[in-house]
């Protein structure tokens, strides 16, 4: 068996190679530092993120104005809501939920 002899590429196609081989380095390095950049900002977010599992429990009291009724509670994103009929009027109170301080309050009242 003889093997066909490869014959030497011409300065041309030698400069061609050299060429694709150093697109190709500029491709995978690139690729490299991308892949790079996302583990870190995973990896980011994991480690510095606000462990909701392990919060302290605590205690809150709010005052309500006599004769309020609780008509409905509800949890939307990160806040903790609550529908207040307070002598016939509506009133909604916001509360952010990780630290159960009040975020805001909305009333609701008939016009004359």
């Amino acid at each position: 068996m003889t093997e066909a002899a490869i014959p030497e590429p011409t300065p041309e196609q030698a400069q061609l190679f050299a060429r694709v081989r150093r697109m190709m380095l500029i491709a995978g390095a690139t690729t490299g530092i991308a892949v790079a950049a996302v583990l870190f900002a995973v990896g980011y977010r994991l480690f510095k993120s606000e462990g909701s599992v392990t919060t302290a429990a605590s205690d809150v009291t709010a005052a309500l104005p006599k004769g309020t009724k609780i008509v409905s509670t509800a949890v939307a994103g990160d806040r903790l809501v609550v529908t207040l009929d307070i002598g016939g009027a509506t009133e909604i109170r916001t509360f952010d939920a990780k630290t159960l301080k009040p975020a805001g309050k909305l009333k609701f009242v008939s016009e004359p």
